[in-house]
């Protein structure tokens, strides 16, 4: 029993604590938001530029676009965080580009009949930049 309680502090020793200290230490101070758009969630910051999938087909290259589902809001000081997300908080960010992905080309079979389909698939996407977080 002595054995399994020496082995269990010395990996708490020489992995859980180096852990814990490494993310304390290393906390970035640039505030930071996690939005939700597309069924899927992005860590945003100022300035960066993101791959969503498509959003209106009415939207052009330079309008606006605002994210109102934001999960949690971070200023380098404190963290709000929603649940689900946070009431009046909203990401804003520029359209700078849309378009289609590369092709991913479907191949369906049926053995021993000599039945095949091709197909091919080009995912739309928006690129945005993001301008302010609120």
């Amino acid at each position: 029993m002595e054995k399994i309680k020496l082995g269990l502090e010395i990996f708490y020793q020489a992995c859980i604590i180096p852990l814990v200290m490494s993310e304390t230490t290393s906390q970035t101070t640039q505030p930071f938001a996690v939005i939700q758009t597309g069924g899927k969630q992005y860590k945003v910051a100022v300035g960066d530029v993101i791959t969503i999938e498509k959003l209106a087909d009415d939207m052009q290259d330079g309008d606006k676009v605002i994210f109102a589902e934001v999960s949690l809001l971070d200023d380098g000081k404190t963290t709000t965080l929603g649940a689900p997300f946070i009431e009046g908080g909203k990401v804003q960010g520029v359209l700078e580009e849309q378009g289609k992905g590369k092709k991913l080309s479907i191949l369906r079979f049926k053995s021993k009949s000599n039945w095949h389909r091709r197909m091919g698939h080009r995912q739309p996407f928006m690129k945005v930049k993001i301008t302010s977080l609120k």
